[in-house]
């Protein structure tokens, strides 16, 4: 198991029929800002309406307007496990 140095999760979730729509729109501009290592927009059958982004940073996540009635929490990364096959 791996101890990443001030690494973050950043989950936004937005909910109603343009949640997939509105939430596109954050996403395209997560890329550009510092510390950004990656993200997906996440929708599920089980929970029609809702879609969330999952999104992972170096150091802190930004400070960035969100769209009215979005929600959002960040995580501390305390502990990781990667695939075998990418252990050194």
């Amino acid at each position: 198991m791996s101890m990443p140095e001030n690494s973050h999760v950043w989950y936004i979730e937005f909910r109603g029929e343009e949640a997939v729509g509105v939430l596109s729109g954050v996403l395209e501009r997560l890329p550009g800002l510092p510390g950004f290592q990656g993200a997906e927009l996440l929708t599920s059958p089980a929970q029609p309406g809702l879609a969330l982004i999952a999104s992972r940073w170096a150091g802190e996540v930004p400070d960035l307007p969100l769209p009215a009635g979005a929600k959002h929490w960040a995580f501390e990364v305390i502990a990781a496990a990667l695939p075998s096959s990418a252990v050194p």
